[in-house]
């Protein structure tokens, strides 16, 4: 069910974001807000009692593709933040693309992968990979972004451990974290621009060795407690370096100041 804006909203030609509630999602929505763009937000969930944003609500599902006509109706574009673990990606990218050709259009499709899908052959990044070809082979005129891993990613590793003794830490592993709002300023430039392809990808500031970024992230919590390298065969690539883009290191906010913003 797609829910109409607020009297006075300019409508024409909103933009899709899928996964507009999530941490890339939200961002995005507010640059396209920003730059006059009028929003059509899909999600899962209904619209919460009384929430009066300046977009529109589209509620669906898109491991299914149930409310995924209604939500691309007469777009120009899509943003597709959403995601999900495993082979749920590839179904959630060619379930809205599919819905845009029964429409009858050819929206510009803009979608948000990560660094080192095609390097790294965990099954997470394969999904990635494969999504990305369900853009290119979709039919319609595409952006891929790929950025490294989220600030809050890194951040919850550790914070998902709060309740052990000690810390675990990725044996020689390095990330390259990166704000999600400052990516969020590619998409939805990319969004208001015509379909460029493969864009270059996006890096945090620097590349950080996890186990500093964990005691960072145990500092900033007020904990205190041992470090411990986890070693393991599956972070192969990762200790490699695959995922990281040490060339395209364009972010500017470091992990640092992410972790002060989320301290009240």
């Amino acid at each position: 069910m797609v829910e109409p804006v607020e009297p006075g909203t300019d409508v024409e030609a909103p933009v899709p974001v899928t996964g507009g509630t999530g941490t890339l999602g939200r961002a995005v929505v507010r640059g396209l807000l920003a730059r006059g763009r009028a929003v059509r937000v899909l999600s899962r969930r209904p619209r919460p009692v009384g929430g009066r944003e300046p977009y529109q609500w589209a509620t669906g599902d898109l491991a299914t593709g149930e409310g995924a006509d209604a939500a691309v109706t007469g777009a120009g574009v899509i943003v597709h933040c959403a995601t999900t673990l495993g082979r749920g990606d590839v179904t959630a990218t060619r379930n809205p693309a599919e819905a845009a050709h029964r429409g009858g259009s050819r929206p510009h499709l803009v979608y948000i992968s990560i660094v080192g899908v095609d390097r790294v052959p965990l099954p997470y990044y394969r999904a990635k990979l494969a999504a990305e070809r369900v853009v290119v082979e979709s039919g319609l005129p595409w952006s891929i972004l790929r950025a490294t891993r989220f600030h809050d990613l890194i951040a919850r590793i550790t914070d998902a451990q709060r309740l052990s003794p000690v810390a675990l830490a990725l044996a020689g592993v390095c990330f390259q974290p990166v704000a999600a709002q400052e990516v969020a300023e590619r998409p939805a430039a990319l969004a208001t621009g015509e379909p460029a392809g493969r864009v270059p990808d996006m890096g945090g500031p620097r590349v950080r060795d996890h186990a500093e970024l964990t005691r960072a992230t145990l500092g900033a919590r007020g904990r205190r407690r041992p470090v411990l390298r986890l070693p393991g065969a599956a972070f192969r690539s990762y200790r490699a370096g695959g995922h990281l883009a040490p060339d395209r290191a364009v972010g500017r906010i470091t992990y640092e100041e992410y972790l002060a913003g989320t301290v009240r």
